[in-house]
């Protein structure tokens, strides 16, 4: 590995002030102490961060294969595996045309739980349709050459169809069952903004769906008319973030907020979570979102928030223990940030935050516990980069 970059051999891992030290944008108070601008931690432990691969074209999302490589998505359309060493293959082929314009793209990338018996692979994208675009999900064979995908087939679109090309969420997880956590946006208008507390709409939601792009049985609004079924939580601005806790199982969430209000959620299944009601940031302008409140009954509190925002993307917890003291801590990619977020947990609550990566001044866009148990960090835009953090 190169370009190795030395942490402190001799710092502790105790409390400091909080890392945020800029001004908030709004002056909402926080619904319980904790909730934003939690003490500062540092890790203890020596460790080497470093980059690993280059040269990747706006790169989105990335997985492990089931031997230690990583599949990573680019905004085209193409897709790329990284060897163990941190070398790029070709670009692999075979997607159904995507539109890349602003925000969309090929976006977020998972394997098949039985990808060593069927080489399936799951994509969400940005589609184009009759009525403008929207977050796709689809699936096909990884040829046994690499080389391309074989019989790529869509089997979920988010509708309404929108004329926009931002927000499209989105992220893929896998339930624990074999089926999949979807994310969407809200498509950043503030037309279509409202769809996403209407059950009708698959924007602003977290969804679960079958490998067929079939809603799963137990799905909180299956029965109820007028609801889409795959709706598995509502009430999201645009979520790039999912992660199941590795020892509760229960799914997290981390989504953008506009100005100020970035947010992490545990999403529990029919549960609302607010947008565009109550929300702790700002318009762009400066202006109140709405009536200007962070509270109403029925609709979910985050865990934690962000004001100003740092823009999370993907998100993962660390189940490993090369770096012990990390074990079941939540991390986050951050983009405007330009650093990885290490946020530690303790009975679903946050008590510290810590920020790794900060003098690289790169936009990260996901971030993956790897077979080895390093973390690796993906940054977007041109000559992309991986980064490995480990002993």
């Amino acid at each position: 590995m190169d370009d190795d970059i030395p942490t402190p051999t001799d710092t502790l891992s105790v409390e400091t002030d909080p890392v945020e030290t800029n001004p908030p944008n709004a002056d909402y108070q926080p619904a319980f102490e904790g909730q934003t601008r939690i003490n500062g931690v540092t890790t203890e432990t020596e460790y080497t961060a470093g980059i690993f691969a280059e040269g990747l074209n706006s790169a989105w999302g990335m997985t492990n294969l089931p031997d230690g490589r990583i599949l990573v998505t680019e905004k085209n359309g193409t897709m790329r595996i990284v060897s163990q060493s941190g070398a790029l293959s070709n670009p692999i082929t075979g997607i159904p045309e995507v539109n890349s314009s602003g925000q969309g793209g090929l976006l977020d990338v998972a394997v098949d739980p039985a990808f060593t018996e069927n080489s399936m692979v799951y994509w969400s994208f940005s589609q184009n349709g009759e009525g403008g675009t929207a977050t796709a999900v689809a699936k096909g064979r990884l040829s046994d050459d690499e080389s391309q995908i074989e019989d790529a087939e869509v089997i979920y679109t988010a509708i309404p169809e929108f004329e926009s090309t931002a927000h499209y969420g989105s992220r893929l997880v896998w339930d624990g069952q074999g089926n999949l956590f979807v994310s969407t946006g809200d498509r950043s208008s503030m037309a279509s903004r409202p769809e996403a507390q209407e059950l009708d709409a698959a924007l602003g939601k977290v969804l679960r769906i079958t490998t067929d792009g079939e809603p799963v049985a137990g799905n909180p609004f299956l029965n109820q008319e007028g609801a889409l079924p795959e709706i598995y939580s509502y009430g999201h601005r645009n979520v790039q973030g999912l992660a199941i806790h590795p020892v509760t199982g229960d799914l997290w969430e981390a989504e953008l907020g506009p100005r100020g209000g970035d947010e992490v959620n545990i999403i529990e299944a029919g549960n609302n979570y607010g947008w565009p009601v109550i929300n702790y940031g700002l318009e762009y302008s400066g202006e109140p979102i709405g009536q200007g409140i962070t509270q109403q009954e029925g609709m979910e509190q985050p865990v934690y928030y962000w004001d100003p925002v740092i823009s999370p993307s993907g998100i993962t917890f660390y189940s490993g223990n090369m770096i012990s003291e990390w074990t079941n801590d939540l991390f986050l990619a951050a983009l405007s940030g330009q650093h990885i977020i290490r946020l530690v947990i303790e009975d679903d609550t946050v008590v510290g935050e810590e920020r790794l990566l900060e003098e690289e001044g790169q936009r990260f866009r996901d971030v993956l516990e790897g077979s080895d148990g390093a973390l690796y960090a993906l940054t977007d835009g041109d000559n992309g980069r991986i980064y490995r953090i480990s002993l």
